[in-house]
């Protein structure tokens, strides 16, 4: 399975930051490797991709909060009108299911609807303790980087038991990179520009560009900060394209057809939530984007 984000222009915004010295991880690089990073970038590889095994660029213990429903066609094919939705949806996986994006995901015996969904994650930079407004010039201050991710769920866990939790967090489930961009300034203007797309034995199966994000990075980091603490390195999955529920090869299609449910990702809101409340989007923000 090939995942993989790149902005309009073509320019693939994954690439190999080698770091130099000893950091035990992701958080501790980013609080205090910014040295060697940066001097990284002008030296050659010293080793090549074949003679190393390729981890996850996050390391854990980590917190991984996502977004549900986040991308305008998704919302409209479920019958919601993203332009008045007002509050992000959010959710976490546990970090056990952090992998390699290289390596290989065991399907647990019980399920059979294993479904995937490509995801921009943004990586943090910093922590958060309290609620903050983050407005588009200062999310620089708290986002690091960017890598891909694929979450994977196991629908027949995650609906029939209304377990969003349990049924995206088995191991293996956050396969992550096998890149993570730790992105310049003048860069974090890409993150509304991106392409993705995920491929499986070649064959494309989702594409989407984050230009169609109902709720962007700012506000998102600025809804969550207002209930979670974040912490360097946390990461946060920024919402999903989702098509319907793929059966394992091999599970016969017809047995995948007759124990589909129908997949609901989203509760109806109070059309009229209460001012002490505050909603997510500002007046000002309301999209107006094709699907």
């Amino acid at each position: 399975m090939e995942v993989l984000a790149k902005p309009r222009a073509g320019r693939r915004l994954r690439s190999r930051r080698d770091a130099l010295g000893d950091y035990s991880s992701t958080a501790a690089l980013i609080e205090r490797g910014r040295d060697d990073w940066l001097a990284a970038r002008a030296k050659a590889a010293s080793v090549s991709l074949d003679e190393i095994k390729i981890l996850s660029p996050v390391t854990t213990p980590c917190r991984i909060y996502c977004q549900g429903a986040n991308y305008r066609r998704h919302m409209i094919e479920s019958g919601m009108d993203p332009d008045a939705k007002l509050f992000n949806m959010f959710f976490t996986k546990s970090d056990a299911s952090v992998a390699s994006a290289h390596g290989r995901v065991t399907r647990p015996s019980h399920v059979v609807l294993l479904d995937y969904e490509i995801e921009l994650a943004l990586i943090f930079r910093r922590p958060i303790s309290s609620p903050i407004m983050v407005e588009r010039g200062s999310l620089k201050d708290y986002v690091f980087g960017i890598a891909i991710a694929n979450d994977l769920s196991a629908r027949d866990v995650q609906l029939p038991q209304t377990q969003f939790f349990k049924g995206k967090s088995y191991r293996g489930f956050c396969p992550l990179g096998p890149w993570l961009t730790a992105l310049d300034d003048d860069e974090f203007d890409q993150l509304g520009n991106l392409e993705l797309e995920l491929a499986v034995n070649g064959t494309v199966r989702q594409r989407d560009s984050t230009r169609n994000l109902v709720f962007k990075p700012a506000e998102t980091i600025s809804e969550l900060s207002t209930f979670a603490s974040i912490a360097a390195g946390d990461v946060l999955l920024t919402g999903k394209r989702l098509r319907a529920a793929r059966t394992a090869p091999c599970n016969p299609p017809h047995r995948a057809a007759a124990s589909r449910p129908r997949v609901l990702e989203a509760v109806p809101q109070v059309a009229n939530a209460s001012a002490a409340i505050p909603a997510t989007r500002r007046h000002y923000q309301r999209p107006h984007l094709q699907c």
